[in-house]
């Protein structure tokens, strides 16, 4: 039998609300030592908000993060699994969406996340070489970054 997403995953989920401020997603993040937190209503996942959508979207867009709610720049299309999905194809998905975590939602409601790491911690092999490979993979022509002042 294969191992699931519902063996790997962490069940301590820290979420915001819609409208919680990036301050407090961002203290929330210091606080649990983690980089996205989902976005939920009523136990319902709305979105989800990263550490890099902070960064990006809002300090360096000059907003103020006490101003600036986590709906405002959550990312609203989010890919998700179920408990019982195979940690396989959780890696797989992870690939191919490029992707290092995803939320674990069970009838309607999160239940958990999973990341990349949560199953590198318990499996080496060639699956998860793939999918790390495939998520590190540029979108776009940008080979990396140069500063400029």
């Amino acid at each position: 039998m294969q191992e699931t997403v519902n063996d790997v995953m962490s069940k301590k989920v820290v979420a915001v609300l819609p409208g919680d401020t990036l301050e407090e997603a961002a203290r929330l993040m210091k606080e649990h030592d983690v980089g996205v937190l989902p976005v939920v209503s009523g136990g319902e996942l709305k979105g989800l908000v990263t550490d890099r959508d902070i960064v990006l979207q809002c300090v360096a867009a000059g907003k103020e993060p006490s101003q600036v709610k986590a709906y405002q720049i959550m990312t609203k299309d989010v890919v998700s699994v179920s408990p019982g999905h195979t940690v396989s194809e959780a890696a797989r998905l992870m690939g191919k969406e490029q992707i290092r975590r995803l939320p674990v939602i069970k009838d309607g409601v999160i239940d958990g996340m999973i990341s990349m790491a949560d199953i590198a911690r318990r499996h080496a092999g060639p699956e998860v070489a793939a999918a790390i490979s495939e998520i590190s993979e540029p979108f776009s022509g940008i080979a990396g970054a140069v500063r400029t002042r």
